[in-house]
């Protein structure tokens, strides 16, 4: 395993630990209480990252499970079937569930080969960029229970994960959004939470996005609408890009709302 492969899962462990910390501090009420993701309390997001958690396992260590498992979703309700057959578990049993589903998914990619080619419900990718999505999308969803029980999510030097798949995602979100890219090309430069300056694209790029790593990151998973995240966005196709930015998986995302959180 490259040194590479070895932050990130050391990351994604820690993610995990993160959203594990909060997780057991709720109380059973809590389980319930909405979250900002339209009809999705605690329980639902947990739900979520638990079965995703587990298809990347088989993604990468069992293939044949992972093709059996997207024939049935197919034709069982998809994701939706998925996430109701696991609605019915108490708090205890669901953040058990959750846990095993985490700490399994990493076992694996200790003896994986991070560089080959998975499965996905998209294009083949690398377990390595299957890895960092759960990494941002334990954080992302993490966010939501956070901002659902009133905890505020300390920023880490993990969002360099996050906001490289932002950046990564930019032909995706126009495509998923059925438009063109415009000509031109995008710096991101972004204070990181320890001051260090995270860079993607060239001094020379035609249009840029400038500001707080962690604004960012809220934006490309729609986790504030952009107008509530303090970027300094100039010139195209960077003004268009971040106002569908999306660094997730799948058709385009509802977001937030501008002034929804103080």
């Amino acid at each position: 395993m490259n040194d590479r492969d070895a932050v990130l899962l050391e990351d994604l462990a820690n993610e995990v630990q993160s959203l594990d910390a909060l997780l057991a501090t709720l109380t059973p009420e809590q389980w319930h209480v909405p979250t900002p993701a339209p009809g999705w309390n605690v329980a639902d997001q947990v739900i979520h990252l638990g079965l995703f958690d587990r298809r990347c396992m088989w993604s990468m260590v069992n293939p044949e499970r992972f093709a059996e498992d997207l024939n049935n979703m197919r034709t069982n309700g998809g994701v939706d079937g998925l996430q109701q057959a696991e609605r019915h578990r108490a708090p205890d049993d669901l953040l058990a569930w959750w846990r095993t589903g985490a700490a399994d998914l990493l076992s694996a990619a200790h003896t994986t080969d991070l560089s080959a080619r998975c499965a996905w419900y998209g294009p083949a990718m690398s377990a390595t960029s299957m890895l960092t999505a759960r990494l941002m999308e334990t954080w992302a969803h993490g966010y939501d229970i956070a901002d659902a029980v009133g905890a505020t999510p300390v920023a880490t030097h993990r969002l360099k994960h996050i906001a490289h798949i932002g950046v990564r995602a930019m032909p995706f979100a126009f495509a998923t959004n059925k438009r063109e890219v415009p000509k031109g090309d995008v710096l991101v430069s972004l204070t990181a939470p320890d001051g260090e300056t995270w860079t993607w694209g060239e001094d020379s790029a035609s249009s840029s996005v400038r500001g707080n790593a962690l604004d960012f990151c809220l934006a490309v998973t729609q986790r504030r609408h952009l107008d509530d995240c303090n970027l300094v966005v100039a010139g195209e196709p960077a003004t268009t890009w971040m106002s569908i930015a999306q660094a997730f998986a799948g058709p385009p995302g509802v977001g937030r709302t501008k002034g929804q959180f103080d």
